[in-house]
């Protein structure tokens, strides 16, 4: 089993910047993508980006590329989303979450494992 943990959502003025951890223990993830989702209530769960499991290669949504960054550190166990240039389109609850295979995809069905989310709101 693996267990995800994120922290480090908050509140924000449109501009701002926030960066998410994500913890993650148990069961080894060294060889597994990991990836960052979020929803809004109402909504489907969306792709936001990945990270293949030697942080070499990242893909992002086309809404957060060049605002958002993913990285990891496996020594750590964390992954990590740095958000820069936030916008209120950005709210929602945002989810880690560690996909079945080392593949990056934007699929929640690919994905094994996921974090209870954090909360993330930025106010115009």
């Amino acid at each position: 089993q693996v267990q995800l943990v994120e922290s480090g959502g908050g509140w924000v003025q449109a501009g701002g910047s926030l960066k998410l951890s994500c913890a993650v223990s148990g069961r080894a993830t060294s060889g597994r993508a990991m990836g960052w989702f979020r929803q809004v209530s109402g909504k489907d769960r969306e792709f936001v980006a990945g990270v293949i499991p030697d942080g070499g290669s990242t893909r992002y949504s086309d809404s957060v590329k060049g605002r958002f960054a993913i990285s990891r550190d496996n020594a750590k166990n964390t992954v990590y989303l740095q958000m820069n240039n936030l916008t209120p389109e950005d709210t929602a609850v945002y989810y880690c979450a560690a996909a079945r295979t080392s593949v990056v995809g934007s699929y929640t069905w690919m994905y094994a494992y996921w974090g209870q989310g954090t909360q993330v709101t930025v106010s115009s």
